[in-house]
């Protein structure tokens, strides 16, 4: 089964509510835009769409942009 491809900045700009996360490269974290709270709610969006991500076992760097949760999320799609 093929998963939607899945718009990440638009499903973070739902979470921060701020448009700095079309910024291409932004760091998440270091600007403020993800804290713990907004990665539940991401983790739990993404799960709504079918896609486990388990914290625990990822490079957690990769959740610091757009762009590193893209490649999570494809990877999580290819298992």
């Amino acid at each position: 089964m093929k998963k939607e491809k899945i718009d990440v900045a638009k499903l973070l700009f739902e979470i921060c509510e701020d448009n700095r996360v079309y910024e291409k490269g932004i760091d998440l974290v270091d600007s403020g835009l993800l804290d713990s709270f907004a990665f539940i709610e991401l983790f739990s969006k993404l799960e709504d769409f079918g896609i486990i991500i388990q914290p625990t076992r990822i490079d957690r760097n990769l959740l610091r942009t757009v762009e590193g949760i893209e490649r999570l999320i494809e990877e999580a799609i290819s298992k």
